[in-house]
């Protein structure tokens, strides 16, 4: 770019204003073409600086209508410039994705000639109407802005001011035919999709079409008779599994249409023949269910359980729904409807029966982030509906999960019960599809939100099909990819397994393979997941202290018999120091210019909680003389009692972890503190990851919900508080820890592995349970150790049964992770088979509609002919691609499995 600046600049900047001028000799003022007459005008659309006459430039462009046309006035004037011309008569008005030309048109007025509308239909220029046409569109310039409002997601009035400027760009007023530019775009869109799904080679017409046979089908999901061997449904129970159906299920609230046209004036052209639903019917049945009323969340308070009734004013659709294929990320065949206040379970329970009608698939998995609350009373649900969209009595299994981004922010139990990592069958699946295909249409919602419903309809379909050929296409590359990473993680976790095992007796292993196989088999055998044991907190141990010191009362064996349990002492001095922590976090909190009040709430705080230091050193010298020695040594410019003048802040207590093993005290001191510091430890562990579960959920709340800077102010607000109690709880644990490190030498522990379960706690541990490392991918992430840590006290029997729980719930998750892996091979080699399954019955059908072509007239009875061959051949061409895209995978495989024994 450098060498360009200064060679080659100036010379092109030249060459762009002479050819603003007459450019050549001013002797050469003859016409190219003809030499006989002067040359005024030039076309800017033909190669060449080339000049010609009136009549050679007429004759030029016959065939050439829409090419931009500039003359100049006269040769022998002074103005040297050219300006636009309009070489015909502005008779009829052309788009083009040159600009919009004014052209003088002659329709054959032959006895036997088409109508004006085909006559132009078969010139490439489509008609504005049937009747008496005075405007159209070349097919040039719709299949440019078809592709491009996919592509960049450009709107029709974007792109029809951009032709407009592209004639003229001054401002002089012309005439508007922004109306008829949409008209024809829907048309074409709809004509597209009409054509590309076979309907225009059907006999009985295109009214004959069926609800969703416009939807173009996920080649690599489940279909009976088209992708599926001959005998899948007899296949073995170990086998049935590669035959799932995986369905995912969203709502996506910025598909908003606002309160303008109606059905009446502005109906789809097709309603239910691809995406979205038959809007007849849908809202005939939202009207009879509308008051329904949904049952309130019993996981966390989820505002799609517990306030679906969202604002919508002035909005016809606050939002969509949508049901997905969960593997593939395909929008499924009437799968998608509008909401009309929000995300009701009326909306989402027809979207996601009319999606199944006809299904023949004998398991059925179902991701919904508000699943645990959804699934409950669904098949009751269920009989409201007409008997044809009920679940065929061929459906054996179905399984309700929470997408894996979304599980966190749901409670334990949930996390348990609904988990793609932790059920059998499902592979990889994350249950995400729905929120990768938003990124995709969101772009568009600012164009489609100001659409009439059918209009708006129309359009989303047309995207919705091309997001799923531009799936389709990209198979070859997408599963090879996915194979080539799910191999070696399969490997990877197998020897992960194995490790593990190599020092576990194998009668355990056994016990334990039985226990999570019998869950596997019935959900409502206990969960091995699931710890059984009581959680260790601060609280617990203070009750287990304050039960030993009434024993010891009740025996009169304390040494402390006349003052209070020391328990008591130390549990105050450890209230006392994360008070410290609180009032210092909240001091730099301040800022650079707190305001009066501020100070004098701190100032308030401080005071009181040097008055309650003072009379805590005061009951803590009973118990520990020598921490008043220590104190008296290490104080300067204030008194032994702790009232220092330093801040209140920095005032040392001296509690049993801070003494030096030098110092002689009780040692009974140093067990108390080591039981509750233990119990601290596992609070604030509790604390964080409650904290970071809650915080997950508002991060999701404020991207679904929050809109505006009020919304957005109080969403952040809500955040940054939440990272504060992380950041203070994180802390906690920091300090806690270090006085059990300090305390644990010389004590005889009831846990002598504390220190497995409490790890050093670094910034990068405290991530949320789905959350990765920077870098980590969704295969590769590990949970932090936070999430893994077994704050429990047992009530059983042996020699550590906390801790052989421990290991038994480690076991099971890294046995769910090794045959995760292991399903999504299996998995993937059976959807590339199903791929190609599926493209060649598809090559085969457009044959057949080929074969099948009749019509009276023999042009189009050719032309269909011609498409189905280019359909057929496309299929094959896919085939034959991705056949040898994968052929070397079996080979890949084979490789792997030979690193690592089975």
């Amino acid at each position: 770019m450098k060498q360009w600046s200064e060679n080659d600049r100036e010379v092109y900047l030249r060459e762009l204003l002479r050819m603003d001028g007459y450019g050549i000799n001013e002797e050469d003022t003859m016409c190219r073409q003809c030499g006989i007459r002067p040359h005024q005008y030039r076309c800017i659309d033909c190669c060449g600086d080339v000049r010609w006459c009136l009549e050679c430039t007429l004759d030029l462009h016959i065939t050439n209508p829409l090419h931009f046309i500039e003359a100049r006035p006269c040769h022998s004037t002074k103005n040297h410039c050219f300006n636009p011309k309009r070489a015909f008569n502005d008779d009829f008005l052309i788009v083009d994705s040159s600009g919009l030309h004014e052209v003088a048109l002659d329709f054959c007025e032959c006895e036997r000639a088409p109508s004006h509308s085909l006559q132009l239909m078969r010139a490439r220029l489509y008609p504005a109407t049937g009747t008496n046409p005075r405007t159209a569109a070349s097919f040039r310039v719709l299949r440019q802005f078809h592709l491009l409002s996919f592509e960049s997601k450009c709107s029709g009035y974007e792109f029809y001011n951009s032709l407009a400027r592209l004639t003229d760009n001054t401002g002089s007023p012309s005439r508007d035919r922004y109306d008829e530019f949409m008209r024809m775009i829907r048309q074409w869109r709809h004509l597209k999709m009409l054509k590309q799904t076979g309907r225009g080679h059907d006999p009985a017409g295109v009214l004959s079409t069926q609800p969703g046979q416009c939807a173009l089908l996920c080649p690599a999901c489940p279909q009976p008779g088209v992708n599926l061997p001959p005998d899948w449904e007899s296949v073995p129970d170990k086998e049935s599994w590669k035959y799932t159906l995986f369905l995912a299920i969203d709502a996506n609230f910025k598909l908003q249409r606002k309160r303008v046209s109606s059905e009446e004036r502005d109906p789809s052209l097709g309603s239910g023949w691809a995406f979205f639903v038959d809007e007849g019917k849908y809202k005939e049945y939202l009207a009879a269910n509308w008051d329904y009323k949904q049952d309130r969340s019993t996981c966390m308070s989820h505002d799609a359980v517990d306030k679906p009734d969202r604002e919508a004013r002035g909005l016809a659709a606050s939002g969509a729904g949508t049901i997905d294929c969960a593997r593939h990320d395909f929008k499924r065949p009437n799968g998608v409807g509008d909401l009309q206040l929000g995300e009701r379970y009326i909306n989402i329970d027809y979207l996601f029966f009319m999606s199944l009608i006809n299904s023949k698939i004998r398991i059925i998995v179902v991701s919904y982030d508000i699943v645990c609350q959804w699934h409950k009373k669904l098949f009751d649900r269920m009989m409201s509906f007409p008997h044809q969209m009920h679940l065929q009595n061929n459906v054996l299994y179905i399984t309700f999960l929470v997408p894996k981004f979304h599980l966190p922010a749901h409670i334990e139990d949930c996390n348990l019960q609904f988990s793609f990592n932790l059920t059998k069958g499902v592979g990889r699946t994350d249950g995400e599809a729905p929120e990768r295909g938003w990124a995709s249409i969101n772009p568009v919602a600012q164009s489609t939100k100001e659409m009439g419903p059918g209009s708006r309809r129309d359009t989303l379909d047309d995207h919705f099909n091309d997001w799923n050929w531009k799936k389709t296409i990209a198979f070859g590359d997408r599963m090879l990819t996915k194979i080539k990473e799910a191999v070696p993680a399969r490997s990877e976790h197998r020897q992960a397994l194995q490790d593990f095992e190599a020092s576990i007796p194998p009668t355990v292993i056994e016990e334990w393979k039985l226990a999570v196989e019998n869950w596997e088999k019935d959900a409502s055998q206990p969960n091995p997941f699931k710890t059984k044991t009581k959680a260790v907190s601060e609280q617990s141990a203070r009750l287990q202290l304050a039960a030993e010191a009434a024993d010891d009362a009740v025996n009169q064996n304390s040494t402390y018999s006349h003052m209070s349990h020391p328990s008591v002492m130390i549990a105050n001095g450890l209230q006392l120091e994360d008070d410290q922590r609180r009032l210092s976090a909240d001091i730099v909190g301040l800022g650079q210019l707190p305001t009066t009040k501020q100070l004098t709430n701190i100032l308030e705080r401080s005071n009181s909680l040097r008055r309650r230091i003072a009379a805590w050193t005061e009951n803590q010298t009973l118990y520990m003389p020598h921490a008043t020695q220590e104190r008296i040594k290490h104080t300067y410019n204030g008194s032994p009692d702790g009232t220092a003048s330093t801040r209140v802040t920095d005032i040392q207590l001296y509690l049993p972890s801070a003494l030096s093993k030098d110092v002689v005290i009780d040692e009974s001191l140093r067990i108390i503190e080591w039981k509750l510091r233990e119990g601290q430890a596992y609070d604030a562990l509790e604390e964080i990851r409650h904290v970071l579960r809650l915080r997950s959920h508002m991060y999701k709340y404020k991207d679904r919900y929050s809109r505006g800077v009020k919304a957005n102010t109080r969403s952040n607000t809500a955040i940054s508080n939440a990272t504060t109690r992380i950041n203070r709880a994180s802390e906690k644990y920091r300090v806690a820890r270090a006085a059990l490190i300090t305390l644990a030498p010389g004590l005889e522990l009831e846990q002598p592995l504390w220190e497995h379960a409490l790890r050093r706690l670094n910034k990068e541990d405290i991530r949320g349970l789905s959350e990765g490392l920077y870098g980590d991918t969704e295969g590769t992430r590990k949970p932090s150790w936070i999430w893994m840590t077994y704050n429990t006290i047992s009530d059983d029997e042996g020699d550590n049964p906390a801790l052989n729980e421990a290991l038994r719930v480690e076991w099971c998750r890294a046995r769910a992770r090794a045959m995760r892996w292991d399903e999504e091979v299996e998995l993937l080699q059976e959807e590339m088979r199903r791929i190609l399954a599926f493209l060649k019955w598809h090559e085969l059908w457009w044959e057949q509609q080929g074969v099948a072509a009749s019509s009276s007239d023999a042009a189009t009875n050719e032309g269909k002919i011609a498409y189905s061959r280019k359909q057929a051949s496309l299929r094959r061409m896919l085939h034959e691609r991705f056949s040898v895209t994968w052929r070397e995978i079996p080979r890949f495989i084979e490789l792997w499995e030979g690193k690592v024994a089975v």
